[in-house]
């Protein structure tokens, strides 16, 4: 996935003749804190909410401010680690994506990036989540994934996070399995430390239950 595929076709740019009044208020409509400017089709940066607020003047036209986030910007062919990681580094609401020539191309907005996760994570599969913690000279994919796969389950996703001045991984998975019970005893004869885990095995028992509960009300009418 690259920036170009995120883009989100509701964020309009301001002009630089647009006023910060203006731009507030497309910022309230848009949901969001900052909102790329654009003359034409040249990209001139990014303002924020707090500056617009802080010159305390919303009558002024945007071209006149100074845009402190003038570098906030991604390539439309950059890949979407790159997007998080300039999002995370500036605390942005929406990101500018621009092509090889500085032309504006569109914008991706937090939920967009969000919903995206959402999907690579597997979030909306039914199935279980453990978390384990190795050491990371001990750390195989493959071992993990022969565990889960023996136990006739699949990973759906998986995301390791590691920690400053630690040796200590967490790896976390998503296996399409509701009843997580025999993936989590090989776990344990394998030696493996389990921080935590979750099942939508109730939920979906109480689903069932919903549903049946259902049907025999529509047969009894």
């Amino acid at each position: 996935m690259i920036a170009k595929q995120l883009i989100t076709d509701s964020i309009i740019p301001l002009k630089p003749s647009d006023t910060g009044a203006f731009a507030i208020s497309q910022m309230e409509e848009f949901r969001c804190s900052h909102l790329p400017v654009v003359n034409r089709s040249e990209f001139l940066g990014l303002i924020s909410e707090t500056e617009i607020v802080a010159l305390q003047e919303p009558d002024l036209e945007i071209g006149s401010y100074k845009l402190s986030l003038i570098t906030a910007y991604i390539s439309e062919d950059q890949h979407i680690y790159e997007v998080i990681k300039i999002f995370s580094a500036l605390h942005l609401t929406l990101l500018p994506v621009v092509n090889d020539k500085n032309q504006y191309v569109g914008s991706i907005g937090l939920p967009t990036l969000v919903d995206y996760f959402a999907g690579i994570a597997a979030l909306h599969h039914p199935g279980g989540i453990i978390v384990l913690e190795i050491n990371d000279k001990d750390y195989s994919l493959t071992e993990i994934a022969q565990i889960v796969e023996s136990n006739d389950a699949k990973i759906l996703s998986l995301y390791m996070t590691s920690f400053p001045d630690s040796t200590k991984l967490e790896i976390t998975l998503k296996i399409n399995r509701i009843d997580i019970g025999p993936v989590l005893q090989t776990f344990f004869r394998f030696n493996y430390l389990i921080k935590a885990s979750w099942s939508n095995e109730d939920a979906y028992t109480e689903g069932l239950q919903d549903r049946f509960d259902a049907l025999m009300n529509y047969l009894n009418i």
